[in-house]
């Protein structure tokens, strides 16, 4: 394992090690907000996510014209889940479906960044960054909301501590860059190693480099409890058994008792400009399995957790040429976990008609999404409004945080 400040050569002797990570336990400090003990992961959906079949509005009367043949339907084959009578859910998704029945899962439809371009690069700088411009990839929003909580919360240790939160995948999204020191840690790709190595480093730097010798231990001991039983990626974040396998070692790290509170996750491949039915119902099969991993290792610990699922922007209202949509504006987040006040479809519903859609072509974006992410982090986390809008989201005082998300 890899903490962001090790210098490059122990860097490379980590990664040698086959070591992903080094772990820094956190003292038992008050909790966050409400006094609970709080999870929050966020997970990335990058190249732009189809919220009218992730979440079909099936009451729309104009929907279906729009949709044609990958149009989603209430009965028949491959029947879309109700929700709610207006919205419904992709078929893929029951263990969401679940969880929206038990009023732990929510969807905020019709919702956007600030971004109107369709640009994947520039609108995934935006949501990850969290300023309302492309261009600003130093610092990710989640980075400077850690910065801004109260120090000594479980969540915001002291500054005696190392670690406050948590990236999964090879590369550390942007969202969780900063100066808020974090953990990173990726399944193995990578034949596992001879079981007396590990023990033989430890002894070599235990000798030469006390301080490597306990990050490699905290790592080998980390990557153990992420990945359990399983020695090999089963695939990368753009397939439904990586998206599984990363979203379960999070949950797994963050479960623990002295763990990390905040993770963040990114799945690729969801641009869909063709035969979009067929690749969308596979993916979000594993963005599904996904939620249920974090429900199943979290344990007790769900009911104090909140997911945010976001992506860059939406797409096209038409479909195109090629059984697919093209890039668009308006889309859907996901909320997910026992913290969440589910149960509900939240939108300001702009409806599909031509003069309704954004530039004749794109679902209207009616909610920010900073105002969800802001609401979450202030009932969820304790995090102060003022700090969301001068730092985590520079320039949104206008946005507020939205209110009665966490139950």
């Amino acid at each position: 394992m890899l903490c962001e400040n090790l210098n490059p050569t122990r860097r490379a002797i980590l990664g040698a090690s086959g070591a992903l990570f080094a772990w820094a336990f956190m003292p038992k400090f008050a909790t966050a907000a409400q006094g609970r003990d709080p999870r929050f992961v966020t997970i990335i959906l990058r190249g732009a996510l189809d919220g009218l079949t992730a979440v079909p509005p099936v009451g729309d009367p104009d929907y279906e014209g729009l949709r044609q043949q990958i149009a989603m339907h209430t009965s028949g084959d491959n029947a879309a889940l109700p929700l709610d009578g207006f919205f419904a859910l992709h078929p893929s998704m029951p263990n969401f479906q679940r969880m929206f029945q038990a009023k732990q899962a929510a969807v905020v439809h019709a919702s956007a960044t600030a971004y109107r371009e369709r640009s994947h690069f520039d609108g995934q700088d935006v949501l990850e960054s969290g300023y309302s411009t492309p261009g600003h990839v130093e610092t990710g929003w989640l980075n400077r909301l850690l910065e801004g909580l109260p120090q000594g919360e479980r969540i915001a240790p002291g500054p005696s501590e190392r670690v406050r939160a948590l990236s999964v995948g090879s590369t550390a999204p942007l969202v969780i860059r900063g100066k808020a020191p974090v953990l990173g840690w990726a399944p193995s790709i990578l034949r596992a190693a001879d079981g007396d190595l590990a023990p033989r480093l430890t002894d070599l730097y235990g000798k030469t480099d006390p301080l490597l010798a306990k990050l490699l231990q905290e790592g080998i001991e980390t990557g153990r409890i992420a990945s359990g039983l399983d020695v090999k990626a089963k695939g990368g974040a753009g397939d439904p058994d990586g998206m599984e396998q990363m979203a379960r070692g999070a949950a797994r790290l963050i479960a623990q008792e002295d763990g990390p509170r905040v993770a963040a996750l990114a799945f690729e491949g969801w641009d869909t400009h063709a035969q979009e039915t067929e690749r969308l119902a596979k993916l979000l099969r594993g963005l599904d399995n996904s939620l249920l991993a974090f429900q199943q290792e979290l344990g007790p610990a769900w009911k104090d957790t909140a997911i945010v699922v976001a992506t860059e922007f939406g797409r096209t209202a038409r479909i195109n040429g090629t059984e697919g949509t093209d890039h668009g504006t308006g889309t859907v987040a996901f909320l997910a976990g026992g913290a969440i006040r589910g149960g509900r479809v939240i939108t300001d519903w702009p409806g599909l008609k031509e003069k309704q859609l954004f530039e004749a072509r794109d679902l209207n974006p009616t909610i920010d999404l900073r105002s969800v992410i802001k609401g979450v982090a202030v009932d969820l986390l304790g995090a102060s409004a003022a700090h969301l809008a001068d730092a985590v989201f520079p320039g949104s005082q206008a946005v507020a945080p939205m209110k009665g998300l966490i139950a």
